[in-house]
């Protein structure tokens, strides 16, 4: 039986964090806040249907469309970084991008140097092996992380 002596404290600190006005999730660097109503910096690398790079003119592609009708959610404007996977996710570990797309699959060797969604959609490449597809965002953004994971959770992708 649980005594009412070792509930007390767990209950006095709940108390004290919700009176601080302390959110969780956060972002130790207000990513969510400083694209909200500003600019989404997006690292792009091309992968078929996923990301094409064009010679002029935005990307084109299946993640490129999400993350322009993610942007209008937030009253954004988008800068497009086209760059190599590697490039696009040091840029995320150093700050310089908000979110990275290339048709990334959730095993991607990344993860160390970026945080990534949950999957939002599954397909099978030439062998038949399932890719779960996810976005990469900076490593503890976690209220911007959220919000993209709502959104693409909210998708009815059509492939």
């Amino acid at each position: 039986m649980l005594k009412i002596g070792a509930v007390i404290p767990g209950l006095v600190l709940l108390l004290g964090l919700t009176s601080c006005g302390i959110t969780i999730p956060q972002d130790p660097e207000g990513t969510l806040e400083k694209v909200s109503g500003g600019i989404l910096r997006v690292g792009v690398s091309e992968n078929a249907q996923w990301v094409q790079l064009p010679p002029t003119g935005d990307p084109q592609g299946i993640e490129p469309e999400l993350v322009e009708e993610f942007a209008d959610t937030l009253d954004a404007a988008i800068v497009w970084v086209p760059g190599a996977e590697h490039e696009l996710a040091g840029d995320l570990f150093h700050g310089e991008l908000d979110m990275a797309i290339g048709g990334f699959g959730a095993d991607t060797p990344w993860v160390k140097e970026a945080g990534i969604t949950r999957p939002y959609t599954e397909t099978a490449d030439e062998r038949g092996k399932t890719i779960k597809h996810i976005m990469l965002v900076p490593l503890g953004e976690n209220a911007f992380l959220l919000e993209l994971d709502q959104f693409l959770q909210a998708q009815e992708l059509e492939l």
